[in-house]
């Protein structure tokens, strides 16, 4: 149950920020955000030799991708989900590819001056430009859209007690300074507001499934300048002293 956090805002000197929440298998391996790519940046799956969240610095532009309900790409077509964000980064736009040889999926693209959700539900291709304010995407949808999916309910309690609370919270500019003064008052509610890992709302969460466990293993805040970016990161949801900037140098 990923979830991303898109906050748009043109007349702010960070126009848009964007919180990547990844929920894995813990025993999938993967290697923290670096330049593990020519030219992009973002934390590598080792499975499959994709990415969640990858961003491209010389423009700035991101793009971070999640998991969608519906149909699913015939095994032997199927290609790996991750392989998108690095081409959306890369070029901005999914042109070219074929989206029936994916799973379902969601996936954000940003830059600075617009932001876009495409979606796939292994039958049919949206996209859609998203407005000033706040959004949030889970696996559901957009603002958990798609009433069907079977973790809907747990995605409708997350968005219902973390969307007022954002909306509450000063909205950061992040540009200098640590990981903690940078992102202000969003930081604890992005580490999960101290809600249990078991709660039905919890944003970091932790479940059990036939004996491996699943949760959050790690989130991604990005910032869009116009001249720039930002990137911070944690393996540790939960643990403040363990968010850092990630190197743009790579």
């Amino acid at each position: 149950m990923c979830t991303a956090i898109v906050h748009i805002d043109p007349a702010s000197p960070v126009p848009v920020l964007l919180v990547g929440v990844r929920d894995e298998f813990a025993e999938r391996p993967w290697v923290r955000p670096a330049r593990h790519w020519p030219g992009l940046i973002g934390g590598r799956d080792l499975q499959a030799g994709g990415t969640w969240l990858a961003v491209r610095p010389d423009l700035p532009r991101a793009a971070c991708i999640l998991n969608g309900e519906g149909r699913l790409a015939p095994e032997a077509e199927r290609l790996s989900r991750g392989e998108l964000p690095l081409v959306l980064a890369e070029h901005g736009k999914l042109d070219g590819i074929d989206p029936s040889r994916y799973d379902p999926f969601h996936i954000i693209g940003a830059e600075p001056a617009v932001v876009r959700l495409w979606s796939w539900d292994g039958t049919e291709l949206t996209e859609r430009t998203l407005a000033p304010g706040l959004h949030l995407v889970v696996n559901s949808g957009l603002e958990g859209e798609l009433r069907g999916h079977r973790g809907a309910t747990d995605m409708a309690a997350r968005i219902a007690y973390f969307r007022p609370r954002l909306l509450a919270a000063t909205r950061p500019a992040p540009v200098s300074g640590s990981t903690t003064s940078a992102w202000g008052e969003w930081l604890p509610l992005i580490d999960g507001d101290g809600l249990a890992v078991s709660e039905q709302r919890a944003l970091v969460l932790r479940r059990e499934f036939g004996g491996k466990i699943w949760g959050t293993g790690s989130i991604s805040l990005v910032a869009l300048r116009r001249d720039g970016f930002r990137y911070d990161f944690t393996a540790t949801p939960g643990d403040p002293a363990a968010w850092y900037e990630v190197d743009q140098s790579g």
